[in-house]
């Protein structure tokens, strides 16, 4: 059974399948092969509330990287064509409190099956 990963940062990135490439730090336990649901929220639901499935995908490749060794064209994959690398690591590292030597996980991934 595939797991939900959330996609609440770039929700409309994934239902335009413009983002292929996630950052993460964590799910270090993904390998090729592996499914995974992209979801719009996976954690903090209210009652009553339920996860919001977007599209299956299957994870292509994963590597641990410093977030500040991102390139354009990685902003690009992220979803962020007109995003510079530094504005991209500058929103994380605002966002998530942590450094821009930060290692993260790349996560390179394909679409399999849509449902938004």
């Amino acid at each position: 059974m595939p797991r939900n990963m959330s996609f609440a940062l770039t929700t409309q990135q994934v239902r335009d399948q413009t983002k292929d490439v996630t950052r993460r730090f964590g799910w270090w336990f993904l390998k090729p092969g592996d499914k995974v649901w992209e979801v719009e929220k996976a954690m903090g639901l209210k009652p009553g509330e339920k996860i919001k499935r977007m599209a299956l995908i299957e994870i292509v490749s994963v590597r641990s990287e410093p977030l500040n060794e991102i390139t354009h064209e990685d902003c690009a994959r992220e979803g962020f064509p007109k995003l510079l690398p530094v504005d991209f690591v500058g929103r994380l590292t605002s966002h998530y409190g942590c450094e821009e030597i930060k290692p993260v996980n790349r996560i390179d991934f394909r679409y399999l099956e849509a449902i938004t």
